[in-house]
Formats: structure tokens, sequence, C-alpha cells
């Protein structure tokens, strides 16, 4: 359902500006204790965005700071040299900076900052001097790249493509507040359908800057590129001598844009204006290719295309192929038939080798492959996610993280043996203890076997005894993974003296796509079993405590706490959900992207004849609310649309009806994750005192 932790702003949202102060230093008070908290780990510096120089000698990076007092955060962009392991700051924090990129010859850096007072393109040199504005458009640039040959440029920007508000329709009517919609989807994600939808524009890059450019798609086209909600920039690519950019669109609207997944990539050629959809080149649908395609990827000479592409229509986790297209013979090759794991941020290192990323046994590696002979070789190894890298004259960058250290950046050299190269929370480190990750493959009911984490406290003693938390992940195919979470961090619930357990269950990626299947349209058969077998096995060893513990989860995890507090036989003591599925038939009729329900539940609720779509609806967590019997503490985002915070008030209202102990937490201004800092701690401090007063 597409419900990982991604900072997602509201749409059209203001970019965050004015000067701010940054000092996150740890106290005394916080060093003798050498725990973690929810306020240290809001001390922490985020690392991203990273970017090799053509020629392989420096890095550029970005660094985002939270001031808890101000509420908010600043990203400065930070360039390393290579040789040396000197690192200077190029920006302060008197501007946001964001989404650097390098020159062709490696001289600039192009970059989108708030300092003019909304966000536009800027240049600077290496040493962070001779700053030029490249864009003064009245609207929020949100995303841009300048093509190889420093003559072209993309932005995206949003545009008024059709009229929902009253106002709009009724010109005699500026003050009416209505919104007036003839079909689906009213809303997505965070948002009302406005009217208003982010479009790419390609101009001339000139000596005076970025001209205005022509929209691409179409200015009556109401429909996002690069695709809503997530609106990531890696979907467009410029060729690289410089004539083309390709970019992914899903140019549908309404009841046909809310029931597929049918985004295809479309190549603009800036000479003569015209594109071409390399997924259904003719009448006769060749090539044609029914699921989500995206992410564009030009080889050196651009007489290939790579992109990612799912084969099955509606089903947003369906395997993601690694796809070639030749724009010689127009011919689709899959690179990953026989690799049975999804790819992702693909790069060319030549124009035969490819490098990317792929979700393997709850771990992320790079991989690479050649596109004459598809046999994939897996590259680096380890217990870590590595998210992202980049790549120039032989030299790899990733951004890795794990359980237990948040993201830092690290060399990769060509056996896959990885170097640290950033250390930005060093002070954090060296202060705060870590617990232990343990690796655990338990047996499931059906025979298999399941990888799960188990995440010890600080210090852990065996002869004591431990209350223990089933952690529910949300998706509900995204693996558990290595990740850093700064909300759901296994880490900080361990610092509170909690042993975390952590399950792959069915459904989840990285284990084949057979396991990733399983789950869809059996919400309530072996994923919940497999939560059962995790827990009930860590609760036979002498230091977990079976009469202490809590089941906690978010989305797809907070569905599985609502049908796990009917389903627990007595397990569990206290239940948290954040913005959990509790009725299947109101979420069909409130959410936004149905693709994704008819695919998992198996179809409508009205559907009668649907074997799959009367089983799921059966075992709605709302139906067996009359066997609750356990305190349970409820979060949801007012903004909410994708699983509506009205999931969580019917849940709240159940609960208190039948009497037990329960507690809502509605956040006005959050969506279906928390990201603002305050609101966060609120969070985190309702979550750890729900837990302490009934497993403590």
């Amino acid at each position: 359902m597409a419900i990982a932790a991604l900072g997602l702003t509201g749409c059209g949202e203001q970019p965050q500006t004015g000067s701010l102060e940054i000092n996150n230093a740890l106290t005394p008070q916080e060093i003798a204790a050498g725990r973690m908290t929810p306020e240290v780990m809001w001390k922490m510096r985020r690392a991203g965005s990273s970017r090799l120089s053509p020629d392989g000698q420096k890095l550029i990076y970005t660094l985002t700071d939270y001031s808890m007092s101000e509420n908010r955060g600043i990203s400065t962009i930070w360039i390393k040299d290579m040789a040396s392991g000197k690192e200077v700051s190029l920006t302060d924090y008197s501007s946001n900076n964001s989404s650097p990129e390098w020159s062709a010859d490696g001289r600039k850096i192009r970059f989108i900052s708030s300092r003019s007072g909304s966000a536009q393109v800027w240049e600077m040199d290496t040493e962070g001097k001779n700053l030029r504005q490249l864009t003064r458009f009245d609207k929020d640039v949100e995303g841009f790249g300048i093509n190889p040959t420093d003559n072209k440029a993309w932005y995206a920007m949003r545009v008024h493509a059709a009229d929902h508000r009253s106002a709009d329709v009724y010109k005699d009517m500026p003050k009416s507040k209505a919104r007036i919609y003839d079909d689906l989807m009213v809303r997505h994600w965070n948002y009302w359908d406005m009217g208003e939808y982010l479009h790419i524009f390609v101009g001339d890059l000139t000596a005076q800057g970025i001209s205005e450019g022509r929209d691409i798609i179409g200015k009556d086209s109401a429909w996002d590129a690069p695709l809503a909600p997530y609106f990531d920039m890696g979907e467009i690519a410029w060729s690289n001598n410089g004539k083309l950019l390709a970019y992914t669109c899903k140019p549908l609207k309404g009841k046909a844009y809310a029931t597929s997944t049918d985004s295809d990539i479309f190549v603009y050629d800036t000479e003569n204006g015209s594109t071409q959809n390399i997924c259904k080149l003719d009448e006769l649908q060749r090539n044609n290719l029914p699921g989500y395609d995206k992410y564009p990827v030009w080889s050196p000479d651009d007489q290939k295309i790579a992109f990612a592409s799912q084969r099955r229509p509606g089903n947003e986790s369906d395997k993601s192929r690694l796809f070639v297209f030749d724009r010689k013979t127009s011919e689709m090759k899959d690179l990953t038939a026989d690799f049975d794991y999804n790819s992702q941020n693909v790069v060319w290192a030549d124009n035969e080798e490819l490098y990317f990323i792929a979700p393997i046994h709850a771990t992320h590696q790079i991989c690479r492959v050649k596109a004459t002979d598809p046999k994939v070789e897996v590259l680096t190894k380890g217990d870590h996610d590595i998210n992202a890298f980049s790549m120039a004259e032989g030299r790899i960058v990733a951004e890795m993280q794990s359980i237990s250290k948040a993201t830092e950046l690290y060399e990769v050299n060509a056996e896959g043996a990885l170097k640290q190269i950033t250390d930005v929370n060093k002070e954090i480190y060296d202060h705060i203890k870590m617990g232990e990750v343990q690796k655990r493959w338990v047996k499931t009911t059906d025979g298999k076997e399941m990888l799960t984490w188990v995440i010890l406290p600080p210090d852990f003693d065996a002869s004591k005894k431990y209350p223990v938390l089933l952690y529910c992940q949300g998706g509900p195919q995204s693996v558990v993974s290595q990740f850093w979470s700064y909300r759901w961090n296994f880490q900080l619930m361990a610092a509170q003296g909690y042993i975390v357990v952590a399950p792959n269950r069915r459904g989840l990626p990285s284990f084949g796509q057979e396991w990733l299947d399983q789950i869809s349209g059996d919400y309530s058969g072996q994923n919940i079993q497999d939560y059962l077998s995790a827990i009930d096995d860590v609760a036979k060893e002498p230091w977990a405590d079976e009469n202490r513990m809590g089941c906690v989860g978010a989305s797809y995890g907070g569905y599985s706490t609502y049908y796990l507090a009917g389903h627990h036989d007595k397990r569990f003591k206290v239940f948290i959900a954040h913005c959990g599925i509790f009725n299947f038939e109101s979420m069909y009729g409130e959410t936004e992207e149905l693709f994704f329900l008819i695919n998992d539940y198996g179809g409508s609720y009205f559907d009668k004849d649907n074997a799959v779509a009367v089983r799921s609806y059966a075992n709605s967590p709302h139906k067996s609310v009359d066997k609750w019997d356990t305190p349970i503490l409820i979060f949801t985002g007012e903004y909410d649309y994708r699983i509506p915070y009205t999931q969580s008030l019917q849940a709240f209202t159940a609960a208190k009806m039948r009497g037990i102990p329960a507690r809502l937490v509605s956040f006005e201004d959050e969506a279906h994750q928390v990201f603002k800092p305050q609101n966060s701690l609120v969070w985190q401090r309702e979550f750890f005192g729900w837990l302490d007063k009934y497993l403590k």
C-alpha cells in the first residue's frame, strides 16, 4: 500500500524558510545515562542525497538537523574530498538547501534553495561561492535536472488543470468553499484534489538562468508526473546527449486512475517536441506492459533505457523486474527473469553492465548484471540496508543504515567490501549504548523458516526477565529489514527495557515472490499465524516474560493489532495501533487507490460471488470486537486519507463501548505518518507511557 516511512509533504506545501539555530549536543545527563531516548534520537543528524562528482574525486551530500524548540528542520549541503577525507559545509542554516546535482564538468553544483523566500534552483561552485539563482518562478520548484550539455533543464512545478473548487466553477462565488467532483479520486494520501497537479516543464539554460519552459505533460492534463503521492524525481532522466528526456507518467483520471497501476515510460524529444510511450508503442500494443513501469535510466550511449517494471496490473507489490528497452529494435529484455527479488536504484556502469539494489533476506544489497548475460551477482553482503548509491569512474558510494545505526555514507570496492567515510552522529554512538540484534529463524505453522529480528536491551542480563513487544509491519508488503526509523525505532524500544520481536511474516519481500504474494486475499490467515509463531518462539526463552507482552504496529501493522486483539488467546497485556485498518467495508468506501484493496482483499464488499473477497470482508477486525479484552492505544493523523482517520475513530469507539481501557491520540496536522519534531516526541511519550503502564 505504499506505506513506507517517506518524508511526504502536503500537496503544494510551502518550504520552511528562515534562519535556524541548531544546537543538538548531548547534555551531561544524557551522556551519563548512556541510553537512547526520543530526545536524544531527535538530536541525530540525517545524511542523504549523496552524489559523486563526474570524476569520482568529490562527493556532495545533504545533512538535515532539527530544532525541537522551533519544531522544524533545515538541510545543508556538504562536500567531501575523497582523497584527503576533508569535508566542509557549502551552505549554512540561513535557508533550506536540497537536491544537489553536479554539472557535467564537475565545476558547479546545482540545488534547490529557499533563500529567496520560495523553492528555486540555484548554482554555486565547489567552494560554495559564486552563487547564482537559475529560476525565478512564481511557484515553488519541486524538482529539477539540467542536461549533460548544459543547455536545457527540466523542472517540476504545479499547474491548475481541473476545476474542483466551487469558486473556480462559479466565478461569481469567490468566497464559496465547496469541492465538486464527478469521478474518483477526490483525495490522495494527505490532500484533497483541488485541481492542482505536478507537471514537468522543459526550458533553456542560458546566461540568465532557466527560461520558462514548455509543459510537456500538457496544461490540461489532470494527472501528475512524476507520480503521486511520492512525486519522486528519480522518475525523470536526461539522455546523455542532452536531447531526450525520459519520464514516468500514468495518464489516467477518475475511476480509471483509482483502479489502475498502469504507468508507462515516455520519451520527450526536445528538438521536435514529440513524445513516445515505449511501453505501448503502437495500435498493436507492442511492449504492452500493464503494471507499474518506473525509473528510466539511459545507457551511456543512449541506445538503451533501463527501468523497473511490474507485470501484473493492479498489484503494486508485484516483482519489480529490471527491464531494458533497445531503442534500435524496440525490443524489451527482462534481466532479472531468473532472480526472485526486486530491483531498484539502477545505474549503468557502462553500455553492458548495470548495478542495482535488491532486498534479499531482510537486507538491501548492491547487485550487478550484464545486459548480454542476465545472471545476477550479489556484490555486497552483511546485515545492513543500502538504500541508494552513486557511481563515477569505477567508484561507488552508498547510503547505508542498520537497526543499530542511522544512515552513513560508505565507499564500496569492486569486491563489495564497505568502508565508512562519514560519521555524522559520532557523539551519539560514542556515548549511547545500543542493544544486541539477533538474527533468528523461526519455524512457522506450515513448516517454513521465517527470519525474525530480536533486539535486546542495552546491558542485557540473561538472568533477568524482560517485557516483550511483538512488532507488526505495515505495507503490508514492505520488508522488516535493517532499517533505521525515527519513530518505529527498535533500538529506542529496546533502550526503554523491552525485548523487540520483529518477524518477516508472510507477505514481505526479500524472500521470493511466492512468500510475498501469499498475503493477498489472506489477511487473516497465514501471516497472522506467522506473528504468533514468532512471539511464541521468543516467549519460551528464560529471559522473556510471557506474562508481560505487548503488540504494536502501524497501517497494516495496525490492522494486525486490531485483528490480534480479537484472536490472541490472552497472549498480550497491551496493544498499540497507529492508523490501522479496522473496518474493511468502510475502508473500501473511504480510501483512494482502490487498486490496492481490489488486489489485496480480492475484490469489492458487494461482490457476493467472489469467494476470496467474501472471506476477506468476513474477517474484518471490527467483526471480532466482541472478543476484545485488552487495553489499547490508538494513534491517527487527521490528514490521513489512505487509511482514513475514521478507521481509528471506529476502533476507539468500539473499545470504549466494550468497556476496555483505551486512549486515542489524534494529530490534527499529520497524515499517515508523524513527521513534525514536537508531534513525534508526543507520539513517543504516549507510546512508551502506555506500554510502561501495562507492562511495567
